[in-house]
This record gives C-alpha cells, sequence and structure tokens, in this order.
C-alpha cells in the first residue's frame, strides 16, 4: 500500500488559515485525499504573505499547503457561499479553524451542512473549544502554551516564561484533528452519519502534557522548570563540556553503569545519592556537577563517540542545517525539492510516515491562490448536472 493512496477517494473542503487546521490539511493531503482549499479572492490565507518569500511566493506557505487545490470565494458574498455550500455538498470532510460561531453565521456551520451532507465529518480547530465560557476567545500558539501550563515547565530554573521555539500547540491540534477525522470516516462507512469534531488548541496541549498532569493529580504539586533535565531520570540532560554542550540519557541503571565506566568513575556505583535512579534525580545536581568536571576535559564529539560506543543515547545539539543534513535524514529521503506556482524550486521536509520502507513523494506543488478555480468549479458543475 502506498501512503499516498490511502484516502484517494476522500474529499476535504478545508476553510482554514496560517497553522493548525492547514497543516491538519496537508496531513491528509499526504495520504491521497483531495483537498480543495477556499480562499478569499483578496490574499487567501494569511500565511501567504510570511517571510520567507523567495519571489514573492512564501516558503512558509508552501511548508504547510502541498498536495492540495485551492479555490477562491468571498465567503461574504451569497453566490460564493452557495458555491461553498455546494462544494460541500459532494464533500466528505470540512476541515474549518475559525473562531466558533463564524461558519454557523456564514450559513456554512455543521447544523447547516448536515442537512445537505448526512454523512459529513466536519472538524473545527479553534483555541478553546466550540463551547463553554472561554469557548469566544481568540488565541495563537503563543497564548495557549501560557495558558496550558506548557510555558511553566520550559526554561532555566527561576528564568523568565520561555515558549517552545516550535509551535507546538498548533501543530498538536493539527495531529489530533487528523487522526479523528480519519477515525470518523470509518464511522461514516459503517453507520453512514457523520460529525462534527471539536479540536481545542488548550485540549491538544494538555493531552499531550500527560506526565506533567499525572505529576500533579499524583502529588499536588505543581512541575518545576528543569532546563533539560528530567524530574525522574538522571543523568539526563545536556552537559557542558570543553567546547561547548551535548546531551546524553541515562535512564535506566544499566546505562548508569556503562556512563561510570566511559567516565572512568566506577565508585560512583556505590555513592548513597546515586544508587537508584530516584537517587540519581533526587541529587541531580550534584551529578551534574561531578560530571561537567570530567567532561571538561575533552569536546563534544569525544565524548559523544565515547557514548555511543558504549551503548548510552547521546546526541549533539543541532541548528536545523545540522539535523536536515544529517545521514540518517538522507536515508529516510525526508528532504526532497518542491516546485513553487511562481516556478522556482525549493526543498521541503516531507511526510515522516513510511509504508513499507517507502517514503513518499510530493503529490503536487502548493497552490498559487485561486489556481484551481475553474478546475474545481467545472468539475462542481460537472457533478451538478449530472
Amino acid at each position: 500500500m502506498k501512503q499516498e493512496s490511502t484516502l484517494r477517494g476522500v474529499r476535504v473542503i478545508e476553510i482554514c488559515n496560517v497553522a493548525a487546521g492547514p497543516f491538519c490539511g496537508m496531513l491528509l493531503a499526504d495520504m491521497g485525499a483531495d483537498v480543495i482549499k477556499i480562499e478569499h479572492p483578496e490574499g487567501g490565507d494569511t500565511l501567504r504573505s510570511w517571510a520567507p518569500l523567495t519571489e514573492g511566493f512564501s516558503e512558509n506557505f508552501a511548508s504547510l499547503n502541498r498536495s492540495k487545490r485551492s479555490i477562491t470565494l468571498n465567503l461574504k458574498n451569497k453566490g460564493d457561499v452557495e458555491t461553498a455550500r455546494q462544494l460541500i455538498k459532494e464533500a466528505d470532510v470540512v476541515l474549518e479553524n475559525n473562531r466558533p460561531g463564524v461558519m454557523d453565521r456564514l450559513g456554512l456551520g455543521y447544523g447547516a451542512m448536515r442537512e445537505i451532507n448526512p454523512g459529513l465529518v466536519y472538524c473545527s480547530i479553534s483555541a478553546y473549544g466550540q463551547t463553554g465560557p472561554r469557548s469566544q476567545e481568540g488565541g495563537f500558539d503563543l497564548t495557549l502554551q501560557a495558558m496550558s501550563g506548557l510555558m511553566s515547565v520550559t526554561g532555566e530554573p527561576g528564568g523568565a516564561p520561555v515558549k517552545c521555539g516550535v509551535p507546538v500547540c498548533d501543530f498538536t491540534a493539527g495531529l489530533y484533528a487528523a487522526f479523528s477525522i480519519v477515525s470518523a470516516l470509518r464511522g461514516v462507512e459503517r453507520e453512514g452519519q457523520g460529525t462534527h469534531i471539536d479540536i481545542s488548541m488548550l485540549g491538544a496541549t494538555l493531552g499531550i502534557a500527560a506526565l506533567q498532569t499525572s505529576q500533579y493529580f499524583g502529588t499536588g504539586i505543581n512541575p518545576e522548570k528543569l532546563g533539560s533535565a528530567h524530574p525522574r531520570n538522571a543523568p539526563y540532560q545536556v552537559f557542558k563540556c570543553r567546547d561547548g554542550y551535548f546531551g546524553m540519557a541515562a535512564g535506566n541503571d544499566s546505562l548508569w553503569k556503562s556512563v561510570c565506566v566511559v567516565v572512568s568513575r566506577e565508585d560512583l556505583l556505590g555513592d548513597e545519592r546515586f544508587l537508584t535512579t530516584t537517587d540519581r534525580a533526587t541529587h541531580q545536581n550534584d551529578l551534574r556537577e561531578i560530571l561537567e568536571l570530567i567532561f571538561a576535559r575533552a569536546d563534544a564529539q569525544t565524548w559523544l563517540e565515547r557514548f555511543r560506543d558504549a551503548g548510552v543515547p547521546c546526541a549533539p545539539i543541532n541548528n536545523y542545517s545540522d539535523v536536515l543534513s544529517d545521514p540518517q535524514v538522507a536515508h529516510m529521503q525526508w528532504v526532497q525539492d518542491l516546485e513553487m506556482p511562481n516556478g522556482v524550486s525549493t526543498k521541503t521536509f516531507v511526510s515522516p510516515i513510511r509504508f513499507d520502507s517507502r517514503t513518499a513523494d510530493i503529490g503536487k506543488s502548493p497552490p498559487a491562490l485561486g489556481e484551481h478555480s475553474a478546475e474545481i468549479l467545472a468539475e462542481l458543475g460537472a457533478k451538478v448536472a449530472g
């Protein structure tokens, strides 16, 4: 089975901007769904204006919108709303990430659309959910990282609040949405009835914080910032060495013994502070100071080679140019050439999912604004006429 054929025949209408919704739509497109992106004629998805712009086309937009088709509709215009209704009538999925209530006001909400398409899977992504006391509050990744508690455990102890460098709330919501849509489609196959999926960025971010929420439920104590350290494992963090830093994770007693052998400090195995994983976590500041005095004697590459030889998980502190050129990434064929609508060739990171040891090729280039309007309207006209 090829990845790009698993959702062949599924039509998705995407009415989304920027990140969470478009990322979800691209995941579905990567699996072979026909994703029709409805955009406003003036500017389209706001991500189209985000730098870097290569000869006028956004690389950010390209990274989240491959393999989709674009049609421009002004959803404040009754005629265009009717076109959208007809597209949704013929679709399997609607994906939208507007503020709750917007789609209803446009006449395109789930209640109205299930009347014309009972088997429709309708997925709404928002900051806080479709109902509840915060449902009408807007939100971006930054504010959801703050609201969700994520910032309370990110950064160095005593430091200012820091967000994760990747928009984790946006993309986690997109992942939950894609998983939910595919699951719901299976339900439609069995029962013939669609559903309304409510994905909130807050809920998605709390969902992946299972270790932190369970720590609070079990102890009544809020998890705290630990920098790169771990609350229950040690040595398990970034360490300073002669020329910089490297990461090393010895998450069990066997790996801890290997660390002691690598640093020629087998005596630490009998130190009462470090007898068990819990002991080492409790006294990890002492352990870090001991190890960093030793690590100062050599550079990061040397320590990485020694720990790899001993089977201890470790890694350099890569920037993106490092990791994107790593031989493992090349082996997986995750970086591929991408031609943008303006004819300029760039590179992109493709779907990391492999079926039968094969990485899927890029299906189609990201669309120019309204590139497929005539094509989609012609298909719609043929269906209506038929």
